[in-house]
C-alpha cells in the first residue's frame, strides 16, 4: 500500500535563524518586538525577510504565554448578531480589533441567561484579554458581576451603577438634531410622534426635541406630542390622530424609521405628500426601511459603527493599564448623524 503524503513540515523560528545568519534568540526579540535589544535596523530586515520567504507563523499560544496576552477579545451579545444594526456595529469593533492585531470571539446569546453565562465562562477560559458586552438597544443592563475581573466595555448599554465603561448614542443630541433640521427648513409647528417603552431614547429624544424648540424661542405644546408602539402600526394609528387634529403640524418627527413608515402610510390615507404637505423626518437610518421608502426618508443614523470602533479602542487602552478597568467607569456618548433624503 502507497504510502500517503506527507505533510509539509511547518517553518520553524530556528529556520528562520539559519535563513537569517542569527541565532533564535536574536530571532525571537525581533518577533516579539522586546524594548531596548539594540539590534541593528540591518539584521532586523534579513529576519523580516526570512519570515517572509518561509511564510513563518509565531505560534500564538507560545507567544501569549509570554505576553501575558491572547490578542483575542470575547463579544457577547443578547441579540445584537441578529438585527438589522449587527454588521455596523460588528464590523467596527472587528476593523479596530484586527488594526491591533486582535481577533473577536463572537457570542449571541439570544436573551438566554444561561447561554450568556456560559458564553462568559467560555471567553474567560479561554483567557481572552477583555470583554465587549453589547444589547440590541441602548437601555440599562445588569452585567454579570464576573465581568468586573477583566476589562470590560458595555455596549449600547450601561450598568445601573455605572461601574464599568460604557458606550451609547446620544439620544438628547439627536433628537435635538432632528428638530434642528426641521425648523431650519421652516417648519415651526412640529409634531412628535415618541414611542410608550420607558428606555433612554424615549426620553432623551424627547428632552433634544424641547431643547431645540427652546434654543429657537417656540413655547413647547403637549398637544404636538403623541406616543404609540414603536412600530408602523404605531406611527400609522398616531400620525391619523395628530394629524386630524384643528390644528395640525406641518413635520413630524417619528421615534424611528419604522413608525415613520407608518406615518407614510396614515399620510397617503388622508391625501397628504411628504414632503410637500408635510415633512417628516425619522431615527434609526434602518436601511432597509429609510432608503426604500419613496420619497427616502430623512434620519437621523445610530452610530453603531462608530460604537463598534470606540469600545474596543477603549477595551484596548484598560488592557495595556493594570487595573484600568476598576478605575475607568462612566459613559462615552456619540452623536447621531444627519442622513438627508427627500422626506423634508
Amino acid at each position: 500500500m502507497a504510502k500517503g503524503r506527507q505533510k509539509p513540515k511547518r517553518p520553524s523560528m530556528q529556520d528562520v535563524a539559519e535563513l537569517a545568519g542569527v541565532s533564535t534568540t536574536t530571532v525571537s526579540f525581533v518577533i516579539n518586538q522586546v524594548p531596548d535589544s539594540n539590534i541593528p535596523q540591518k539584521t532586523q530586515d534579513r529576519i523580516w525577510a526570512a519570515v517572509e520567504t518561509l511564510e513563518y507563523r509565531p505560534n500564538a499560544l507560545a507567544r501569549g504565554l509570554r505576553s501575558q496576552k491572547t490578542h483575542t477579545i470575547g463579544f457577547i451579545s443578547d441579540e445584537v448578531a441578529t438585527t438589522p444594526y449587527a454588521g455596523r456595529i460588528i464590523l467596527g469593533a472587528q476593523e479596530r480589533a484586527w488594526k491591533h492585531n486582535y481577533l473577536l470571539l463572537l457570542v449571541n446569546t439570544a436573551g438566554n441567561q444561561e447561554m450568556k453565562q456560559a458564553g462568559i465562562d467560555m471567553m474567560l477560559e479561554r483567557q481572552v484579554d477583555g470583554i465587549i458586552y453589547a444589547t440590541m438597544y441602548h437601555r440599562e443592563a445588569n452585567p454579570p458581576d464576573v465581568l468586573h475581573q477583566v476589562p470590560t466595555v458595555l455596549l449600547d448599554c450601561y450598568a445601573k451603577d455605572r461601574s464599568l465603561p460604557s458606550v451609547v448614542p446620544d439620544e438628547v443630541d439627536g433628537g435635538q438634531g432632528a428638530t434642528e433640521y426641521l425648523l431650519a427648513k421652516g417648519h415651526r409647528r412640529i409634531g412628535f410622534i415618541n414611542n410608550v417603552d420607558p428606555i433612554p431614547a424615549t426620553y432623551g429624544r424627547l428632552e433634544g426635541y424641547k431643547a431645540a424648540l427652546a434654543a429657537h424661542h417656540i413655547p413647547y405644546d403637549e398637544a404636538l406630542v403623541i406616543a404609540g408602539e414603536s412600530d408602523a402600526r404605531g406611527g400609522y394609528e398616531c400620525a391619523l390622530e395628530i394629524m386630524q387634529r384643528s390644528d395640525p403640524p406641518t413635520a413630524l418627527f417619528c421615534f424611528n424609521d419604522r413608525m415613520a413608515m407608518g406615518v407614510y402610510d396614515a399620510l397617503r390615507k388622508l391625501n397628504l405628500m411628504v414632503p410637500d404637505d408635510v415633512g417628516v423626518i425619522g431615527f434609526d437610518d434602518e436601511s432597509l426601511i429609510a432608503a426604500q421608502l419613496y420619497p427616502g426618508l430623512t434620519t437621523m443614523a445610530l452610530p453603531h459603527y462608530e460604537m463598534g470602533q470606540w469600545a474596543v479602542q477603549h477595551l484596548l487602552e484598560l488592557i495595556d493599564k493594570p487595573d484600568g478597568h476598576e478605575q475607568t467607569p462612566g459613559q462615552h456618548l456619540i452623536k447621531c448623524p444627519l442622513v438627508e433624503r427627500e422626506s423634508v
